[in-house]
C-alpha cells in the first residue's frame, strides 16, 4: 500500500453538501474525508483553494469511432477532451467504429486500438442488431456494461436498426447476463414537412417528430415488462413521453432515462439557417420542449445527463450547402458537458451537489461502477473547477479531433483547471499529461 495523499479545497462537493475538506487518497481510492485541519502535517497534501473539487464526471454516452474511422475521432483524441472537460470516465458506443461491436471479437479489435491511448477510462457498450443474439452472451461475458439497439436506421449499413421481434430475443438474453438494453428510441411513422428549404432547421424539426420517440418509448416500455429486461432510453429529446416514464417509473418497471446537454441548453428556434453543426437526432426541439425536460430531470423521471459526443469529418455536415437533410447528424461536445450544462443550470437555481448527481453518481451508479461520488472506497476521479469562471469556448480550446461544436462563441460558466483519475493527475491548466492513466473497463463491480 502506498502512502496516503491529500487534496484540499475550502469547496469539495459532497452526496448533499458542499463544505472545506480534504480527501484523502490512497492506491487510486477515496480513503477518507477530512476537515482541512485534521490533514497530518507529514501527509503529502495539494491545497486546490476555494475552486471546487467534486467527483469527476462520468459521459456514458460517447462515440470514439476507433477503429475504421479514427478520422472521425479515436481514443487519444476523445479521452483527452474528456479529460480537459473534468470526465474522468466515459463509455464508448458499439456504432461508427469498424468493426461495429457486435460479438466478442470486434470487443477484442477496440480494446487492442485503444491500448496505450486512454487518458481517462472507458468502458464500452455492446451492440443489438438483427441476428446478433446468440453473439449477446459471449459479448457480454467479454466485458461490456450494456447493448444498445436503434429502433430506427441508424445511417450506418452494418449497423442495422431492430424490430419488436429483435428485440424480443435479445432483450432476456441481456437480461440473464446482468446487464441493460439501451436503445435509440424513435419509430419511423412517415411526417409531413412543410417547410421546403433544406437550409431551414424548422424542415428537419418536421421530418423527426416527437411521436416517433414517443410511440418507440411505447413499445420499449412494453417490452421492458414483458421481458423483465432493464431498458434505458438514450438521448431523450421528446417531453410528450415524460408522462408514460413516470407511469413506467411507478409501476416498478428497471427504465431508466438519459437526456443530453444540448437538448437542455439549445432551442430550435435559436438554430441558424444553415447551421448543420446543431443536428442530430433525435432533432433539438423548440424551448418549450426543453423547459419541460429541466422539469422532467428535476423531478427525477430523468436520471442523468450526458452528451452524446458524436462527431463526424467537417465535409460531412455539408457546411457550404448547409443542407439539414443531408448533413451527417451528430453534436460534438465531449470536453463542454459540464461547463454547458452549468450554466442552465445555475441560472435555474441548481445546487452544485444535484449537478454532481446528474454528471457524476447517477451515471456511475448506470454502469456499474464506483465512481462518481467523493466517498470512502470510490475511485479518486476528481475535477478541480471554478464555477463562477464565464469563458467563450474558441476553436483552439478543443481537444476532440475536429473542432466543431455549437457551443464555440457562446458564454459558458465554469472553467475546468484540473483533473484526476485514479488520484494520478491527466490534465492541468490546458495541458494534458505526458502518459495516458485511463483504463479500458471490463464488467460491472459487483
Amino acid at each position: 500500500m502506498n502512502e496516503p495523499v491529500a487534496l484540499k479545497s475550502q469547496r469539495v462537493v459532497l452526496d448533499d453538501d458542499v463544505r472545506p475538506g480534504a480527501v484523502v487518497v490512497v492506491d487510486g481510492r477515496i480513503d477518507g474525508f477530512l476537515s482541512p485541519s485534521a490533514v497530518p502535517a507529514d501527509m503529502p497534501c495539494e491545497d486546490v483553494g476555494s475552486d471546487l473539487l467534486m467527483a469527476g464526471v462520468v459521459d456514458a454516452h460517447v462515440h470514439v469511432n476507433e477503429p475504421g474511422r479514427t478520422e472521425w475521432e479515436g481514443f487519444v483524441t476523445a479521452t483527452q477532451a474528456a479529460a480537459a472537460g473534468g470526465v474522468t470516465c466515459i463509455v464508448d458506443m458499439p456504432l461508427n467504429c469498424i468493426p461495429v461491436t457486435t460479438n466478442a471479437d470486434a470487443l477484442q479489435q477496440k480494446l487492442s486500438s485503444a491500448e496505450g491511448e486512454l487518458w481517462v477510462d472507458v468502458g464500452f457498450w455492446g451492440g443489438v442488431v438483427p441476428g446478433n443474439a446468440e453473439h449477446l452472451p459471449a459479448l457480454c461475458r467479454a466485458g461490456v456494461l450494456g447493448c444498445k439497439a436503434f429502433m430506427i436506421d441508424s445511417g450506418i449499413e452494418e449497423f442495422e436498426w431492430s424490430r419488436r421481434e429483435d428485440l424480443l430475443q435479445a432483450m432476456p438474453l441481456l437480461r440473464e447476463a446482468g446487464v441493460p438494453l439501451l436503445a435509440h428510441a424513435e419509430l419511423d411513422l412517415g411526417a409531413e414537412v412543410e417547410e421546403s428549404d433544406p437550409r431551414a432547421y424548422r424542415g428537419y424539426l418536421q421530418s423527426r417528430p416527437k411521436t416517433w420517440e414517443d410511440a418507440a418509448i411505447a413499445m420499449l416500455i412494453d417490452l421492458c415488462r414483458e421481458t423483465g429486461c432493464a431498458a434505458h432510453v438514450v438521448h431523450l429529446s421528446s417531453a410528450s413521453s415524460i408522462a408514460q416514464l413516470r407511469a413506467a417509473k411507478h409501476e416498478g418497471l428497471p427504465i431508466t432515462v438519459e437526456t443530453c446537454a444540448h437538448y437542455l441548453c439549445l432551442a430550435a428556434e435559436e438554430v441558424p439557417d444553415g447551421a448543420t453543426h446543431f443536428k442530430c437526432a433525435p432533432p433539438i426541439r423548440e424551448a418549450d420542449n426543453r423547459e419541460r425536460l429541466w422539469d422532467a430531470l428535476l423531478e427525477g423521471v430523468i436520471d442523468f445527463v450526458v452528451t452524446d459526443h458524436s462527431p463526424c469529418t467537417p465535409h460531412l455536415k455539408q457546411p457550404e450547402r448547409g443542407d439539414f437533410h443531408a448533413a451527417w447528424g451528430g453534436i460534438a461536445s465531449l470536453q463542454l458537458g459540464l461547463p454547458s450544462l452549468w450554466t442552465e443550470a445555475q441560472r435555474r437555481g441548481v445546487k452544485l451537489p444535484q449537478l454532481a448527481q446528474w454528471l457524476c453518481a447517477s451515471p456511475a451508479r448506470f454502469i456499474g461502477q464506483k465512481k462518481g461520488r467523493v466517498a470512502k472506497g470510490f475511485d479518486a476521479d476528481l475535477v478541480q473547477w471554478q464555477p463562477e469562471a464565464t469563458y467563450v469556448p474558441q476553436a483552439a480550446d478543443l481537444r476532440f479531433r475536429h473542432k466543431i461544436s455549437p457551443y464555440l462563441g457562446r458564454s459558458l460558466r465554469g472553467q475546468v483547471v484540473q483533473t484526476w483519475v485514479r488520484g494520478e493527475r491527466v490534465y492541468n491548466g490546458g495541458e494534458a499529461s505526458t502518459e495516458p492513466r485511463g483504463r479500458a473497463i471490463l464488467g460491472r463491480a459487483r
